[in-house]
């Protein structure tokens, strides 16, 4: 969580920025996919409010440049959205509960990566937005 640590700590500087990671669901062994999914999603419906805007990280979401995604960061701001909330899937993706509940869905790449990778891309590419918006040197195009 090294690398994690040190951009949740520069994007401090921009945003009021949480990280929370959802506890494992436990014994998978004993549950299908499509309950581990269940499960999963009832953890993250405990931590999501009826006013907060939901994005999936996942792979049939869209896909940004990242001067793109820094335009859709500064839309969302400028929406006064209270709470912007992205969230990675478990193994499986997620159950359509979460799907249902997405207000959008973004996509990284075609390729598949744990989600330890997945959390320290993303962290870097919203710093890499915010610096875009801030017009700092980060972000060389």
């Amino acid at each position: 969580m090294e690398g994690i640590d040190k951009y949740i700590s520069r994007l401090k500087h921009y945003i009021n920025f949480n990280f929370l990671a959802i506890p494992d669901v436990k014994n998978v062994k004993n549950l299908s996919e499509a309950q581990q999914k269940t499960k999963e999603a009832e953890l993250l419906q405990k931590q999501i409010n009826n006013g907060d805007v939901v994005i999936l990280l996942d792979e049939k979401g869209k896909k940004y440049s990242s001067v793109e995604f820094s335009a859709y960061l500064n839309k969302q701001m400028i929406g006064s959205v209270q709470h912007l909330i992205f969230i990675i899937g478990g193994p499986y993706g997620f159950d359509d509960a979460i799907y249902k509940r997405a207000n959008g869905l973004i996509s990284l790449s075609d390729m598949t990566f744990s989600h330890q990778m997945i959390r320290l891309f993303f962290v870097e590419q919203l710093y890499r937005g915010f610096s875009i918006l801030k017009g700092e040197p980060y972000h060389h195009a």
